[in-house]
């Protein structure tokens, strides 16, 4: 069950912040986010290494995808293609609403089901894949301020992580990419339950013996228009955030470069 937080403040000069953990069993080999497809350049994201795709990512212009399985839709299947891929074609846009009309249109029955949040500095769509039984893939903005998708709909409280630390994240501090300041989402990102033998699954980091388990963690911020000078920052924990420290990737050649 990965996460994405999307905050979005079109008069900020920081119109968009994107957060994310990544849930996958532990065996499946990946990297982290950088420049890994030559045929993609302007493409920094993580690369899974089995099927050759990514779960997050963001291009040179300025448009971010992220992809999440939807209930009981983990792993490969035959004849299916990784939803992986999915987050690169989103990339190969200029703008996210261009990105979601592409994909929006994709053939159903050539993924498992998926939710996909594409999003620039002025748009954000979430693309909902609810199975082959539900007819096509359906594209939604995403309204401006603060939303929370996990395997099931947007800001859905009958999914324990949202129903808990939703509110959480609406009464943080937000992230100020300018004075690094990124402490409050990141202890959030690296919440444990809140009722951990009630509801173990309500955990933004998730841990299991040979499960499901949170393996990396993101915050991407993309900033104004007007801010010509500006680059997005991408915050990277390449493991269990309750245990390994976020860095700063070094968006031009996408390696990890600590800034204290």
């Amino acid at each position: 069950m990965c996460t994405v937080i999307i905050l979005r403040r079109p008069r900020d000069i920081w119109p968009l912040l994107l957060a994310a953990n990544r849930d996958e069993m532990p065996g499946r080999p990946w990297e982290p986010p950088g420049r890994h497809w030559p045929d993609r350049n302007n493409v920094v994201a993580g690369c899974d290494r089995l099927a050759g795709g990514s779960w997050i990512g963001v291009n040179d212009v300025g448009v971010v995808a992220a992809v999440m399985n939807r209930s009981g839709s983990l792993g490969p299947a035959l004849n299916r293609r990784s939803r992986g891929e999915l987050v690169l074609e989103a990339l190969d846009h200029a703008e996210a609403e261009a990105a979601a009309n592409a994909l929006c249109d994709l053939s159903p029955t050539s993924f498992r089901s998926f939710n996909l949040v594409v999003a620039d500095t002025q748009d954000a769509f979430w693309l909902r894949h609810a199975g082959e039984d539900a007819g096509a893939i359906e594209v939604a903005k995403i309204p401006l301020g603060l939303s929370m998708i996990t395997d099931l709909d947007r800001n859905d409280i009958t999914c324990p992580r949202i129903r808990d630390y939703l509110p959480l994240f609406a009464v943080a501090p937000v992230p100020m990419p300018e004075n690094d300041d990124w402490a409050a989402w990141e202890t959030l990102l690296a919440g444990r339950s809140l009722d951990p033998e009630n509801d173990p699954n309500a955990a933004m980091t998730l841990r299991s013996e040979g499960g499901i388990t949170t393996l990396s963690s993101s915050i991407i911020a993309l900033p104004a228009p007007c801010i010509p000078t500006s680059k997005p920052f991408w915050r990277f924990a390449p493991g269990p955030p309750d245990t390994t420290l976020f860095a700063t990737l070094n968006m031009t050649v996408g390696v990890e470069k600590n800034r204290g």
